[in-house]
């Protein structure tokens, strides 16, 4: 209607525009005599309706968009989320064409829509990436500082801290798991500075678990040859020999695995009552 509001007002005339308008209502507008206008007027409605029905489509593919969740270590109170595969796919694709809507002469119609669309998709996109990776650094985090004896013997203050981090991440998944849709949770108020106080902070801690892996790797030099991640696994299960023996031949030489029995019972430490060469 409002192309046609338009197209009379260039012509000074009016008419009633209905499903049933007649050529002759067209041919009385004179519209020939503005074709340029016109053919503008046109294009701008064209373009307009495009622009619409894209953010129509936008509204309603999100509508529907949740995060995907899996129990951590098996615990139905912490959910990892995760935004599926395709639906990232999906974000790309939107967010060029909200951009390609800025870039048009005709954005004026609907630059609140086009802006709110610009802002939100850009929101998901972030606290997505950024929840994956405090998720990631925490569960390896996690392991250490609140399963691993050494590590809270060794780096007591770090300790102290991360059971606060450990809180403030399992606050922000619980959230996330009664929210589920992905808009509405990338979108509230202050969940990315949530997120990146929590990612700023395990960096702190992952910092002082590398100095501490640094010292570890000085007092025993055979350390060197292994990976961090291989030797996390050695500091984490230092409470649990059978844990650590599969390890050995990657800094012992010549060293498949040890015999282990547990004549103390089962979660007492056993005895090496073998060695078996590779």
């Amino acid at each position: 209607p409002r192309h046609w509001t338009q197209l009379m007002d260039l012509c000074q005339k009016s008419i009633t525009v209905t499903p049933d308008i007649l050529l002759r209502d067209m041919w009385n507008l004179e519209l020939h005599k503005f074709s340029d206008a016109v053919e503008d007027t046109a294009d701008q409605a064209k373009q307009e309706s495009k622009m619409e029905n894209t953010l129509k489509k936008l509204t309603g593919e999100w509508t529907s968009v949740d995060f995907q969740f899996e129990a951590h270590k098996g615990d139905p109170e912490v959910q990892l989320m995760k935004l599926p595969d395709d639906k990232v796919e999906m974000l790309e694709e939107h967010q060029v064409q909200v951009q390609n809507m800025f870039a048009s002469r005709f954005l004026s119609t609907f630059e609140a829509e086009v802006v709110f669309w610009q802002k939100t998709l850009a929101n998901v996109s972030e606290v997505s990436m950024l929840i994956t990776e405090v998720q990631r650094t925490w569960a390896f985090l996690e392991n250490l500082f609140i399963y691993s004896e050494e590590v809270k013997k060794e780096l007591p203050d770090d300790s102290d801290k991360f059971v606060g981090i450990d809180q403030d991440v399992k606050d922000i998944l619980k959230q996330g798991a009664a929210i589920v849709s992905a808009k509405d949770f990338c979108n509230q108020p202050n969940i990315f500075q949530r997120l990146e106080k929590a990612q700023n902070q395990l960096g702190m801690c992952e910092k002082a678990l590398n100095e501490f892996m640094d010292g570890k790797r000085r007092a025993f030099p055979r350390f060197y040859f292994m990976s961090s991640a291989d030797l996390l696994d050695v500091l984490s299960n230092g409470n649990s020999p059978q844990k650590v023996v599969p390890q050995f031949p990657k800094f012992f030489i010549a060293i498949d695995n040890y015999t282990l029995t547990f004549p103390d019972g089962e979660n007492a430490r056993p005895h090496a009552t073998g060695m078996n060469a590779c």
